[in-house]
């Protein structure tokens, strides 16, 4: 393992339906169901028999993709995304699903995830007379299946081979959907199938409630599954595999009513929750979380330590979560329209005030902030996960080692910074504790929170310390 450096942000979701006649408007539906994955763009490609049609924009769902754009979406297999740009950055030209016109017929690819490898690989395939018309590393793969030789199973299984890192893939081509998931199993996959017997494929499980589809199973690291004429069928497309899934998938990225690994996320978060209190226990006469990722942990918290759980934060639902804006300014204003303290249940009280992570720092210094000024007499912040020191390379935009405030500071430092009374953070054996015991044995990718790296990181680290210079 390598030990390396970066900050958090969201990552992207991918969606995909075959076998169903309105396969474009159940794919938009899917990409709502996982627009808190990603709110700059979205994009959805339709296959209407050998007719590929795209349409994308940038924005939330219902932004980029209003009535006379799905319009134009025929067809009965659609894959859709929604992103938050992380590698390659944002742009037009960036939004996926890429769609791929060649002699051979057409291919679309939409990415959740980041290669590591990408520089090396786009190098070298630019050598070989490739020439790219975006920056997304997504688009390599692309050209890596166009050279390749043999059956197309052959081609992608050799073509991933050569790349590194967290992601999954859903390929469309005329005959075929290809769906993968990484070797490390570091990004969610899964499969669902309709009442009719079709099948749907998403990032995170809740999308099958809302579109009416029923859990089949999570694609398996390192598997690719591919979908023809109705049929599944299951190849690894390497041997060497572990499942390393993202500690963060839990802590924060994924929705309440989704499941990882079997894993559902709303009991693991309460659980860290009741394992904070056994950690870190304060006096206090109110619990309240941080809307809405930190919820669950503060119901758990409550529900151990008989102190009441209690609305203590209200949230502006109709602004997007400051964590994945893509600028610092935009966070920072994002925060002061987003979050209300409610004084009729702070004032005058000591407050427990549990979120999910400390990135920057400054929106944990804002809403300690807020509650005071409402008349908190006093704010203890708990954290349900370990301290963020590390950057992450495998889907999450976390920026620098300079961005990652608990990296410069001691608790006690970071503590005086965001004017807590008390602050604690749930320790790694806790986090640990909290998913291992749930359902079974599982291993976990805690590479920000302990800088050992499931991967090599090739130049990553340059490249993200040349951002930020």
């Amino acid at each position: 393992m390598e030990k390396f450096d970066q900050e958090l942000h969201e990552e992207c979701g991918v969606f995909a339906v075959s076998g169903y006649t309105h396969a474009a408007s159940m794919c938009y539906y899917g990409l709502h169901s996982l627009q808190h994955r990603g709110q700059e763009a979205a994009g959805i490609v339709s296959k209407n028999g050998k007719e590929f049609i795209v349409q994308k924009g940038e924005g939330l769902v219902t932004e980029a993709l209003p009535e006379e754009k799905m319009e134009k979406l025929k067809g009965d297999t659609a894959i859709g995304h929604v992103r938050y740009s992380t590698a390659g950055g944002g742009g037009m030209s960036n939004i996926q699903p890429l769609l791929f016109r060649t002699l051979d017929g057409c291919m679309a690819i939409a990415h959740n995830g980041n290669i590591v490898n990408a520089n090396v690989l786009k190098k070298e395939l630019e050598n070989q007379g490739s020439i790219f018309s975006s920056t997304s590393d997504t688009e390599i793969l692309g050209h890596l299946i166009k050279r390749a030789k043999g059956q197309m199973i052959d081609r992608i299984c050799d073509s991933l081979n050569k790349l590194d890192g967290g992601f999954t893939f859903i390929i469309m081509f005329e005959n075929a959907l290809y769906c993968i998931r990484d070797k490390y199993g570091l990004r969610p996959l899964s499969i669902g199938q309709l009442q009719n017997g079709s099948y749907v494929f998403s990032s995170e499980t809740c999308a099958f409630e809302v579109v009416g589809a029923k859990h089949i199973k999570d694609i398996e690291p390192g598997e690719v599954v591919r979908l023809k004429n109705g049929k599944l069928l299951s190849k690894k497309y390497c041997k060497d595999t572990c499942n390393k899934l993202c500690a963060m998938e839990y802590i924060y990225f994924s929705r309440p009513d989704s499941n990882l690994d079997g894993i559902n996320v709303h009991t693991s978060r309460k659980r860290a929750g009741m394992q904070l209190y056994f950690e870190s226990h304060v006096e206090a006469d109110v619990v309240i979380g941080v809307p809405d990722s930190s919820i669950s942990a503060a119901i758990g918290y409550a529900e151990v330590s008989d102190i009441p759980y209690e609305m203590g934060l209200i949230k502006n639902k109709y602004v997007g979560r400051t964590f994945i804006q893509p600028t610092q300014q935009m966070r920072e204003q994002g925060v002061k329209m987003k979050l209300s303290a409610v004084s009729s249940i702070v004032k005058g009280k000591r407050v427990i005030m549990i979120d999910d992570s400390i990135v920057r720092g400054t929106t944990s210094k804002r809403i300690v902030n807020l509650l005071k000024e409402a008349g908190a007499t006093e704010v203890h912040v708990r954290i349900a996960s370990p301290a963020i020191q590390w950057p992450c390379f495998y889907g999450v935009d976390t920026s620098t080692l300079e961005e990652l405030i608990s990296n410069k500071m001691s608790v006690d430092e970071l503590c005086h910074y965001i004017g807590a009374d008390s602050l604690a953070f749930l320790s790694i054996e806790g986090l640990r504790y909290t998913i291992n015991t749930i359902h079974r044995k599982k291993d976990l990718c805690l590479s920000c929170f302990t800088g050992e790296y499931v991967t090599q990181l090739y130049d990553a680290f340059d490249q993200a310390n040349k951002e930020v210079k």
